[in-house]
């Protein structure tokens, strides 16, 4: 038994001060800068608008599916296809947190070869949308809807305090369960396997390549939470090139995500979608494995982060553990004490809708925001935990109906 709490505690240790750093700048980038300017510049087709919407895409520390309402958004806020596509593929590969993340238990190599390659990957996938957008040959797509973004706070003390909210316990219900999946996840990996499982198949990278993306794709993963299980299948004689693919096609995309694509682009738009993850995921996979020398520098480097397992801890990564554990706890906890008491305390003149695809606090604000602008609503509450929508006030229930699909999400009856 100790040896997998051992084994836990050496890879919180290692991944929490970065996190934490990680989690603030997000929440910076939340509160200071303004999210119309993501629409501003997004109206091209072109290597410009697709561009921009890459390198806005990749600090933010959004999953694959806290990333489909804010493309939609965009999407209808002005946003090309294409720019739409692109940010949607470079923003779950990547983020400021998951970027520190990689950097403490992976070391140096993957962590700058991570943004680059979900740089190049969006690149890719956007300019295709784009050169089918200005054909005339995507798909029509009916949006009616046109939500706005959330104001920034007014006033530094206002804007500090959002940073605090949102990096510390936004976030840490968005990806709080995925991460401690993943660090579980790894302590399994790593005491449970032999050491030299995956050196039996090393002859064969490629497949063992093609079988990570069938199982990642359709899968949820987050950036961050995919760390963890990448470095434990390196020390168990994974290739880096392999690893990476799980990198990057795990938190890129899942099930949910391809149906709302497809629902908000069309289906060109989601083929060209999938086929630049997958086939951007196995391209830098197999440049890492088979470029001379480029295996060895990222084998190399991660024992330096994750091998020494006996190496003491600092005071500062014990305190940093137990704050982002304490961080966690409190945000999950208060993510299902409100669902205790939203069912405890709901009244009859409310309606519930059960919604299905939601799965971190920016589904919730998006659902709520969308909701709570329709003329009659006097009231919205979303119960992640559940997968509900408490609405009340006189609006047609059809038209709640209607505004959920809108906004990228499903309707259970």
């Amino acid at each position: 038994m100790m040896e997998y709490v051992n084994a836990f505690l050496s890879m919180l240790g290692s991944m929490s001060p970065y996190l934490l750093l990680g989690f603030l700048i997000a929440g910076l980038l939340h509160a200071f800068v303004p999210s119309s300017i993501y629409s501003r510049y997004l109206a091209g087709t072109g290597l410009r608008s697709v561009g921009t919407a890459a390198l806005f895409g990749i600090p933010l520390p959004l999953c694959s599916c806290g990333v489909l309402p804010t493309a939609v958004a965009l999407r209808r806020s002005g946003a090309s296809r294409a720019a739409s596509t692109s940010f949607l593929i470079a923003t779950p590969q990547t983020g400021v947190d998951s970027i520190a993340a990689t950097y403490s238990m992976m070391g140096l190599p993957f962590a700058i070869l991570r943004p680059v390659a979900a740089l190049v990957t969006s690149l890719l996938g956007g300019l295709a949308v784009g050169h089918w957008e200005r054909k005339g040959a995507l798909d029509d797509v009916h949006d009616e809807a046109n939500y706005e973004f959330s104001q920034l706070p007014k006033g530094l003390w206002n804007k500090v305090k959002e940073t605090l909210r949102y990096g510390f316990f936004d976030m840490m219900q968005s990806i709080g369960r995925w991460l401690l999946i993943g660090l579980v996840v790894a302590t399994l990996i790593t005491v449970l396997l032999p050491d030299d499982f995956f050196s039996t198949y090393a002859r064969w990278p490629l497949l063992n390549m093609f079988i990570i993306v069938l199982v990642a794709v359709p899968m949820y993963v987050c950036a961050t939470g995919s760390i963890p299980i990448a470095a434990a299948l390196m020390l168990k004689g994974m290739s880096p090139g392999c690893a990476l693919v799980l990198l990057m096609a795990g938190p890129a995309a899942n099930l949910a995500s391809m149906f709302v694509v497809n629902k908000a682009f069309g289906r060109k738009a989601t083929i060209v979608y999938l086929l630049s993850i997958i086939g951007g995921a196995m391209g830098f996979g197999v440049l890492v494995d088979y470029l001379p020398g480029m295996r060895e520098v990222f084998t190399s480097a991660l024992p330096c982060h994750v091998m020494h397992h006996h190496m003491a801890t600092s005071w500062f990564t014990d305190a940093c553990s137990i704050a982002l554990i304490g961080m966690i706890v409190v945000a999950l906890g208060a993510k299902y004490w409100k669902s205790y008491q939203i069912k405890l305390h709901k009244t009859t003149a409310m309606k519930e809708f059960k919604v299905k695809g939601m799965m971190c606090a920016h589904c919730k604000a998006n659902v709520e925001k969308g909701l709570a602008a329709l003329p009659g609503v006097e009231k919205v509450t979303v119960d992640l935990a559940k997968g509900t929508a408490l609405v009340e006030g006189s609006v047609p229930d059809q038209l709640i109906i209607d505004c959920i699909e809108d906004l990228g999400y499903q309707y259970e009856p």
